[in-house]
């Protein structure tokens, strides 16, 4: 259960080092995804650099209607120019095949559209959200930032997870307690094909679970088996008749043949698991 927790001296002081960072850039292009991250970077390079920043969205098939959505509406109410780029993964060599580097090569595409698009503007950086605790799980995609030369000050400064929903909750942002989201990618075992169709599915499925009031949650696809990660609190509401026989029947229309619940839970990275 995430609570608000007012931030202390060391925190407040990191928040200002993070400020001035970004200050220092002269002039900034933000990844932003919606996200628990993103949000928090955003909104203090804003703060930072005022309409020296702007916000760089990837759309696709990955990525839900929803957040697209969120982050639409973010940068119009803080004033901050937005740019859209359509990202076509499916069309990248190797990635449908999803590979263990499947991340790598989607970051690779995606981060060097972002760069020519800051090149042609005059932009002295790129930043993205990526944060202290992402350095404990397989994340290839860090290999592409890297390389591209893409900046990563919350992972820099070191700030964790629970210290940027902590500072979000003090900004006022709306995000300080939204549920970690990854893209439907990572939904699929590793050699799995995916494929449009399949993302849909489970973008449904999720869709229909938040619908339902659970809030950190993964479906993930095996075939066409559904597997429900949900936390280990949820596990008695979900087994309600009610609701266990209503997640059924809708997740078969949507096209899935069998339905499971993860009896470990929600966590990060459970694809990463078999390798």
């Amino acid at each position: 259960m995430i609570s608000k927790e007012t931030p202390d001296k060391i925190l407040l002081d990191k928040y200002e080092q993070l400020k001035k960072y970004i200050k220092s850039l002269g002039s900034a292009a933000v990844a932003f995804s919606s996200g628990v991250d993103s949000t928090f970077l955003l909104y203090a390079a804003k703060e930072a650099l005022g309409d020296k920043v702007i916000a760089l969205t990837a759309s696709s098939c990955s990525f839900p209607e929803r957040e697209l959505t969120e982050t639409k509406a973010f940068c119009s109410e803080h004033g901050i120019e937005q740019v859209i780029v359509r990202a076509k993964e499916l069309e990248i060599e190797g990635f449908a095949q999803n590979p263990p580097n499947r991340c790598y090569l989607c970051k690779r595409e995606l981060f060097g559209k972002f760069v020519a698009i800051a090149e042609e503007r005059g932009i002295n950086a790129i930043l993205e959200g990526s944060n202290l605790d992402d350095n404990g799980d397989y994340r290839p995609g860090l290999m592409a930032v890297e390389e591209l030369n893409i900046k990563s000050p919350l992972r820099s400064i070191g700030f964790t997870k629970e210290e940027i929903r902590i500072l979000s909750a003090y900004l006022g942002l709306p995000t300080w307690d939204k549920q970690s989201f990854a893209c439907l990618s990572t939904r699929f075992p590793y050699g799995e094909e995916i494929t449009e169709e399949k993302l849909l599915m489970i973008d449904k499925a999720e869709q229909l679970l938040l619908d339902l009031g659970f809030k950190q949650l993964r479906v993930r696809i095996h075939g066409k088996m559904a597997r429900i990660e949900l936390l280990p609190s949820d596990f008695d509401r979900f087994m309600e008749e009610k609701t266990r026989l209503l997640v059924h029947d809708e997740f078969k229309k949507i096209g899935f043949d069998y339905i499971a619940l993860d009896i470990r839970g929600y966590r990060t990275g459970s694809m990463n698991e078999t390798l």
